[in-house]
């Protein structure tokens, strides 16, 4: 007993240390009372709290404290933000409702917390609880930003702190966090959360690949520090000697974007030669920012050769996110190259500290990116009849993507996401101008509406009173205004179709004696398998469901009123547990309780035994098994956390799976009956197909085969290495499928 007394005691020091260093970290941007609001926001979520516990075990108050630690020191936000961070779970995991904050904390505190707090309840089966908890943070966003950067915050605390959670809890948010959090971050410009972010995400989802290139880094790091001392002291002499003054040091990439070079170029880690860029931070005035930028890059384009394809000005055109800096790429002393990064104090500070720096810093009289981007979410959630599924994809791909500029033919500057269109153009100019557009000049030469603008273009649009929004438009837009708008007016259109296929539905009915009524339409709609009444009536304006199919539906109809309840139910029951039987059904056990399940393997990525895999739990397909690094493991996870099961294999008879290896290598005479041979005579294992390409002597081969388990496939890799001429061996996931 007496343990636990001390053990409390040393809590209850501990917090109020931490607590301390709270209020040293908020400082520098407190004012007269902050610290007694601060103080009354600790106490409440103290209390609120008292009796809760980390899965470490831990006190939970810690949790908050560490939220509103991040949320000042890291992101540097201000006293409504400690406040909001402190009772950021308050209101969602204990007695204190919403009202009791906006009696202690004003309106405002309130409105952010609300934005903070998830929603209760069941949703629409189709929907996903986590896709609208996300919608409603981002209501929340067109109004205070500040809920996103909290937001950030908690998750960043949360990823940390993660290894105590179960395996299937450390997935589910680690696609969650690189799927939706990570590109937020970068949306917002804060590049060390991004980073720490994604690092942390696939230090759950990867672990092997994490650990292999972390332990790889920490091998050369003795190399690479003295690389760096060796490329910097030249450029702080010649900086100095003409009078500039400047922070010089190298930064390390991280770990996922070493990882995604990896993968976009199909290299191994010895072949990833940027793993560090060089930084130059200048303390200039306002006034001579830019010219003491161009200043340093001539400095440094001196003492090392730039690559001409390399050069991104950011200081010109700053990004949507607020982000200013001056890029180039050099070749280093050693025959390598070196990204180098040139920007003064004031834009480090926008790319470190994002959005709270940028306002800041903020002239009140220019229109920033950012709000022009805050503008556009507003936009899209005006849009509310969008599915928040569709809202969420839609969201995701304009957070993420880089930018080009365009211009209108008077001269204005419109910014568009990177693979913009002359369609999205328009419709970023006006929705009515989008929506009658037939075609655009772009750089007075006649082209298409789905002609991809480059940098730099000066685009005019040409309409015609006639023209209407069609489908096939979704295919080539990228700007979720576009896509929001094209689908707004194709349901509108749809619904005015529908409404006379009601009308026909009616007469045919009556004229097969079937009473119309909310029940037989009901049924006609799950007799054509379609998702609703208003697609039913749809079909039959369209004549896609005419007379005789309504009589075919007339007469199973009588069959099934033949037929006892509990049998239909019973067939039903059989035909589903038939249709997801697979031969290998109980190589897998599923769940925390590991019970053997029917399944099938998805063919999105081809799992086979050995692979790290979750079930998912589809609407018509039984549970499908997928990779957790398959293409869609992250979305799947992100947006139906709550349809995840957790699977594992179990040593069973020897059962072969097809995956995919790509090949390549310096063509010669004779390699692929060397390749086959090593495959099918050696290592005894089927060959499904094969497919080779031969370029200027570069062999390039893509071979379905058989394996038992990923050791198997792992041997077989290191057999086809052993062959004279071959050069890599990569397994490869099929295409992305949709999720179902």
């Amino acid at each position: 007993m007496k343990d636990l007394v001390i053990d409390l005691e040393a809590e209850k020091n501990e917090i109020l240390k931490r607590y301390r260093a709270l209020l040293r970290a908020c400082k520098s941007t407190m004012q007269k009372g902050d610290k007694r609001m601060i103080r009354k926001a600790f106490d409440m979520a103290l209390e609120s709290h008292k009796d809760m516990r980390r899965k470490s075990g831990e006190p939970y108050i810690y949790h908050p404290i560490a939220v509103a630690q991040i949320a000042a020191e890291e992101i540097g936000l201000g006293t409504t933000s400690i406040v909001c961070a402190l009772l950021h779970d308050v209101v969602e995991d204990t007695n204190v409702t919403l009202e009791d904050i906006e009696l202690e904390f004003g309106k405002k505190v309130a409105k952010i917390i609300d934005g903070l707090t998830k929603i209760a309840g069941v949703f629409d089966t189709n929907s996903s609880l986590q896709a609208e908890n996300f919608r409603k943070m981002l209501l929340t966003l067109a109004d205070d930003v500040r809920v996103i950067l909290i937001k950030l915050a908690d998750r960043l605390h949360n990823m940390r702190t993660m290894e105590f959670m179960p395996r299937d809890k450390q997935l589910k948010l680690s696609s969650e966090t690189v799927y939706l959090y990570a590109p937020l971050a970068h949306r917002l410009g804060l590049y060390a959360i991004k980073s720490e972010l994604e690092d942390l995400s696939m230090k759950y989802m990867e672990r092997e690949t994490y650990q292999l290139i972390k332990r790889k880094l920490n091998e050369k790091k003795t190399e690479r520090e003295k690389f760096i001392k060796d490329f910097i002291e030249p450029v702080r002499k010649v900086l100095e000697g003409q009078g500039l003054h400047a922070d010089i040091f190298g930064r390390p990439k991280s770990i996922h974007s070493i990882w995604n070079k990896m993968k976009k170029k199909s290299i191994p880690f010895e072949e990833v030669y940027d793993l560090f860029a060089i930084r130059v931070i200048l303390d200039s005035s306002p006034e001579n920012e830019k010219a003491d930028c161009w200043k340093a890059y001539s400095i440094v384009t001196d003492l090392y050769r730039p690559n001409p394809d390399r050069l991104r000005d950011w200081i010109s055109s700053p990004k949507a996110n607020g982000y200013e800096s001056l890029h180039t790429t050099v070749m280093g002393p050693r025959g390598q190259w070196v990204e180098v990064q040139l920007r003064t104090k004031r834009m480090n500070e926008i790319a470190e500290k994002g959005f709270a720096a940028h306002w800041k810093y903020k002239e009140s009289t220019t229109d920033s990116g950012l709000d022009q981007w805050v503008q556009k979410v507003r936009d899209m959630l005006k849009n509310s009849d969008m599915n928040a599924l569709d809202f969420v994809d839609d969201f995701k791909m304009n957070l993420f993507s880089d930018e080009i500029f365009i211009f209108t033919p008077k001269g204005a500057l419109i910014q568009l996401p990177l693979d913009a269109t002359a369609l999205d153009f328009a419709f970023e100019i006006h929705t009515d101008v989008g929506a009658s557009c037939i075609g655009a000049k772009v750089n007075h030469k006649l082209v298409p509406l789905s002609y991809k603008l480059q940098n730099g273009d000066q685009v005019e649009i040409i309409t015609s009173g006639k023209q209407t929004p069609k489908e096939d438009w979704l295919n080539f837009v990228v700007t979720a205004k576009a896509k929001a708008k094209i689908k707004s007016a194709l349901k509108e259109e749809k619904r005015k179709i529908a409404e006379d296929g009601k009308e026909i539905l009616e007469r045919k009915l009556k004229s097969l004696k079937i009473t119309y009524n909310s029940e037989n339409i009901h049924k006609l709609s799950y007799y054509f398998k379609l998702p609703s009444t208003q697609d039913l009536f749809f079909n039959v304006a369209k004549g896609l469901i005419d007379m005789k199919d309504l009589k075919e539906y007339q007469t199973s109809e009588k069959v099934v009123e033949n037929k006892p309840q509990d049998k239909i139910e019973n067939e039903q029951l059989q035909s589903l547990v038939r249709s997801i039987k697979t031969k290998d059904s109980d190589v897998l056990l599923f769940g925390e309780d590991l019970q053997k399940i029917d399944y099938k393997l998805s063919n999105c990525c081809n799992p086979i035994p050995g692979d790290d895999v979750f079930g998912f739990v589809t609407v018509s397909d039984g549970i499908k098994i997928h990779r957790t690094n398959c293409p869609n493991a992250a979305k799947l996870m992100a947006n139906y956390g709550y349809r995840i099961v957790k699977a594992k294999w179990t040593k069973q008879l020897e059962l072969a799976f097809l995956t995919g290896l790509r090949i390549r290598g310096i063509d010669d005479v004779g390699l692929i009956n060397k390749l086959t041979t090593v495959i099918s005579n050696d290592f005894k294992v089927n060959i499904r197909s094969i497919t080779v390409d031969s370029d200027n002597g570069i062999f390039e081969g893509s071979i379905m085969v058989y394996v038992n388990d990923t050791e198997h496939l792992d041997n077989l890799i290191k057999k086809i290495m052993q062959v004279k001429g071959i050069t890599s061996v990569t397994r490869f996931d099929s295409p992305i499928e949709k999720a179902s």
